[in-house]
């Protein structure tokens, strides 16, 4: 059995376009969702002053279904093009999905 995981990339606004490019061309991909979220956070580092008034700053979430074997290659190919750019991700398994 494959296994299969969910991965979440909080992305800074300006590389919204960026990423979405970069996740179209991956061909392994099942395709993917993104929406608005605020994120906070501690530090204050990098935020407007609007933003640490209010305590939240704009990201763009992306969540998609890659399998096991697609997951490295993902994870290469974001290293490999959004390095140092303050894109956060995390790496969930996925216990069951499905379509009612």
């Amino acid at each position: 059995m494959n296994k299969e995981y969910l991965v979440t990339l909080n992305v800074p606004p300006a590389l919204e376009g960026s990423v979405v490019d970069n996740l179209l061309m991956m061909e392994f991909q099942l395709g993917f969702s993104g929406f608005t979220v605020y994120a906070h956070h501690h530090e204050n580092k990098g935020l407007s002053i609007a933003e640490q008034v209010t305590g939240r700053q704009k990201k763009i979430r992306f969540q998609m279904y890659v399998s096991g074997t697609d997951l490295a290659k993902l994870l290469v190919d974001l290293r490999e093009n959004f390095s140092g750019s303050g894109i956060q991700y995390w790496v969930s398994p996925v216990l069951e999905n499905g379509v009612f």
